[in-house]
């Protein structure tokens, strides 16, 4: 069957028009219950990404940081403690994540809880060669009251537009092969 040339520039015009518009739309993270296997069985997605309020905190020289800084990335929040012995256990796992991933696609951001014991998170990092991560304090535990976390370690998936992707209560291997394919999903392709 023929088409006339009209028909033919028609359709070439609406194909056109809708190209900048796919490439202008975010692109999403492909998260699916099927990678929750292994060390990630009890981790939770949220039914839809919940928009998350900017959260702010502080590195390890008291200088404010915002959730929002990390706009474009994936972001792991993990709530952790010195005195959390689950949240020590998986410390090395998450320092080994963030080197396999790279911080150009995916932040580790391990926030500690520690308040008085504050002076001890250096020296545990270093005891430990947590070279990986950065160290960020909730000092008046105002992100762990946001986000409704009452478990440690907790550690809350977030995506490049800052909304919780879900969420995993208790410790994990965040170094095994299915920890990688969930990080790997929740970060948009590139383009």
């Amino acid at each position: 069957m023929a088409h006339s040339r009209t028909d033919f520039l028609i359709g070439r015009r609406l194909l056109l028009a809708a190209v900048p518009a796919f490439f202008a739309a975010p692109a999403l993270a492909k998260v699916s219950p099927t990678l929750l296997t292994g060390t990630l069985a009890k981790f939770t997605l949220a039914k839809e990404p919940k928009p998350l309020p900017d959260l702010a905190f502080t590195d390890a020289n008291d200088k404010p940081v915002k959730l929002a800084d990390y706009k474009g990335k994936t972001v792991l929040l993990n709530f952790w403690a010195t005195w959390c012995a689950p949240c020590v256990k998986e410390m090395p796992s998450l320092d080994r994540l963030q080197a396999a991933i790279g911080k150009d696609k995916l932040v580790v951001l391990p926030l500690s809880l520690d308040g008085s014991s504050r002076a001890k998170v250096a020296p545990f990092y270093a005891d430990q060669k947590l070279g990986n991560l950065g160290i960020y304090f909730d000092k008046a535990k105002k992100v762990l009251g946001a986000l409704d976390v009452s478990v440690l370690p907790t550690s809350v998936l977030v995506d490049a537009q800052g909304r919780e992707l879900g969420r995993l209560e208790g410790d994990a291997d965040w170094d095994k092969p299915e920890a990688l394919a969930l990080m790997r999903a929740a970060i948009p392709p590139a383009g």
